[in-house]
This record gives C-alpha cells, sequence and structure tokens, in this order.
C-alpha cells in the first residue's frame, strides 16, 4: 500500500495550507488545515510540516494566505503587511535555505509587480506558490533519476533522518533513487538511522518506506558502525538542509558522524538536494547557523518518565556540519557534482540560471 496522502498542499477556496501533522506519525496519519498565519508558523517551528523541501513549499503557501488575507489596496499598504509575514515565517526555521529561498521568490513577485493592482498581485503570489510545489516535485524526480545510477539492484542503503516524501511533496531527496529504482523492479534492502532526539528515521523513513513495500530495517544511530562492518550497506544516501559553496553540508544532527564511519569502510556517501538547497553566500559550513533545539526533546521526550538528572545540561544542536572531503557527491536535479565542489557546485548553479 502506497501513501495516499500528501505531504504539502493548497486548499484555495477554504484559504488553508493543508498538511500531514508529522508529529504524530507513525501512531496515526492526521491532516491539518491551517487558515491562521499564527497556526502556519508554529506549525513550522514546531516539526508539524519538516523537510527543507516542504518547509520551502508550505511558506510560499502560507506567505500566499496571508497576501490573500490583506485588504489594504494600495501597494505601500499590502507590501508594509505582506513584508511583516514574510519576515514572521522566516523566524520560524533559521537553518534550512528553503525556506529564505521560496520566501524571496515570492517578494520578487511583489516587488516586480509594484505597478500592478494588488488583486493581481495576488493572483501572481498563487501562481508561484504552485510553481514553487511543482518544481519541488519534478526537482525530486530528477535527483532519484541522477541517484538511481550509482545504485545497483540488490544494494543495501544507509539512510538518516528522514529525506523521503514526508520531507517534500512528493519522492523525497535521498529516498528518490530507492522509489524509482522499486518503480523499475530494483529490491533494496534499507537501514533508517531511528535519528535521535526526535526519531524522524524510526518515526517517518521507516513509516513511509514501509507503506511503499520497501525492505526496511530500524536501527540505532550508534549501530550504523555495525551494520557497514558487516557488509550490509554499500551506499549511504542523506538529505541537506543547507549546502555552502565549497561543499560543507548542513544535515540532522549524526550525518557528519555517518560520513565519517563511511569514509572508514570505503562506502560512498552521497548527499542528495536540489539546487535550491544550495547557499552560495556561505562560504563554508562554519557560515550556516545551526538551530539548538529544547533540552527537554532529549531528556524527556519518548520516555515514560525523565531519562536524565534534573538540572544537568543539556546540547541539542538540530544540525550538524559534513566536511565536503567526505562527501562522494552532491546529487541534484542538473546532475551529480563531485570534487571539487567549489567548482562543481558553481557549474550546476550557473546551469540552473541559464536555464530559468
Amino acid at each position: 500500500m502506497a501513501m495516499n496522502f500528501e505531504t504539502v498542499a493548497l486548499d484555495d477556496k477554504n484559504s488553508a495550507l493543508v498538511i500531514v501533522d508529522q508529529t504524530r506519525l507513525p501512531g496515526e496519519v492526521v491532516t491539518l488545515r491551517l487558515t491562521g498565519q499564527q497556526e502556519i508558523q508554529d506549525a513550522i517551528r514546531t516539526l508539524k510540516v519538516r523537510g527543507a523541501p516542504a518547509i520551502g513549499v508550505a511558506a510560499a503557501i502560507g506567505l500566499y494566505l496571508a497576501a490573500k488575507s490583506i485588504c489594504a489596496a494600495d501597494f505601500d499598504a499590502f507590501y508594509h503587511e505582506f513584508r511583516a509575514a514574510k519576515d514572521a515565517l522566516a523566524a520560524t526555521r533559521p537553518t534550512a535555505v528553503n525556506l529564505f529561498w521560496a520566501l524571496e521568490r515570492m517578494e520578487k513577485v511583489v516587488l516586480d509587480s509594484r505597478k500592478l493592482p494588488v488583486l493581481e498581485i495576488k493572483r501572481r503570489l498563487y501562481s508561484e506558490a504552485m510553481a514553487i510545489r511543482e518544481e519541488d516535485i519534478q526537482m525530486c524526480r530528477a535527483i532519484g533519476e541522477h541517484g538511481l545510477k550509482l545504485l545497483r539492484d540488490g544494494d543495501g542503503i544507509l539512510t538518516h533522518c528522514n529525506a523521503g516524501r514526508l520531507a517534500t511533496v512528493q519522492y523525497g531527496t535521498a529516498l528518490a533513487p530507492i522509489y524509482l529504482g522499486c518503480e523499475k523492479g530494483y529490491r533494496f534492502r534499507v537501514f533508517a538511522d531511528e535519528t535521535r532526539p526526535l526519531l524522524q528515521g524510526a518515526r517517518l523513513t521507516a513509516f513511509e518506506l514501509a507503506l511503499s513495500g520497501v525492505d526496511t530495517t530500524v536501527i540505532c544511530d550508534n549501530m550504523a558502525s555495525r551494520v557497514m562492518q558487516n557488509g550490509w550497506v554499500q551506499a549511504v544516501l542523506v538529505g541537506a538542509d543547507r549546502i555552502a559553496a565549497n561543499g560543507d553540508v548542513c544535515n540532522k544532527i549524526g550525518t557528519s558522524a555517518l560520513a565519517i564511519l563511511a569514509k572508514h569502510y570505503a562506502i560512498p556517501f552521497y548527499v542528495c538536494a536540489p539546487t535550491s538547497t544550495i547557499d552560495m553566500n556561505a562560504a563554508t559550513g562554519a557560515d550556516i547557523p545551526i538551530e539548538q533545539r529544547p533540552g527537554s526533546e532529549v531528556t524527556e521526550m519518548w520516555f515514560e518518565q525523565r531519562m536524565a538528572p534534573e538540572g544537568v545540561k543539556v546540547y541539542n544542536p538540530a544540525f550538524d556540519i559534513t566536511d565536503n572531503a567526505l562527501i562522494t557527491g552532491i546529487i541534484t536535479e542538473y546532475g551529480v557534482a563531485r570534487q571539487p565542489y567549489g567548482e562543481s557546485l558553481k557549474a550546476i548553479c550557473a546551469q540552473k540560471n541559464a536555464q530559468g
């Protein structure tokens, strides 16, 4: 049985952002219809919708809905309220560059249309939000096609966090090659890191892969070395929340440790991400802000009782930086970037700009 629900969608008739509440998975599939800006911001901040591409699509739809509700008839008054809504959405998650990319695209539509009636600007914002959503589908499929060329039927694949359909509109990024391979009759064996502390691998990746009939085994994060040592893993596929110009990758905490292990065991380590995730303004990973999450996610969440002494300090970064030297290739919708990433990523971005 495949997933028969959409991760992120627009109900324009009822002015609602429609998402699957990912904090309720895998126990139950709950669809939320969010109409208020505070609701939409909270959904992004509290990970009801998550995954860099999905966050970007949700933000674009959310900003369109904010613009749709603005009553101002003149441009300056409209833009003042629009900008306030954009800034509020931008403040929800500091690391995922797709969020800012989508919001900037929406703002560019407004500024480029400033001489047009406000009603027409709203129509153009709707079209842009829908284009961002459709592009996500096409980009992820292209990533899957490029990634599948690097895999063989029967491969064991290790993945971290959730970079599948739940993190995008369809297909996913890191899971796209797996889904496309299954469409062609490939049989993969997937190992999903549970991904502490929020368990996106155990709760989300295992959920969607199992629902799609993929052979899936959940492992604790600290078991990755053992399954590699056993010879069960032929490739590691992960997503990305932001990629620096030099190829350093910011992704879910624990990703860099996997890359180090893969290097030790001579296993290819691939990052799967659309070009919207590449931040050419970040020279290296050191330029990427790392979101800090509440300590309660480590000490209390998922447990029947607190698992650490009261008063103990907790360090809970949501992401880490994987050095580009550990990465075999970065799979984008325009092809696979390889070392030296400073040159290959620039070439891929130039190709994107030339086509669009």
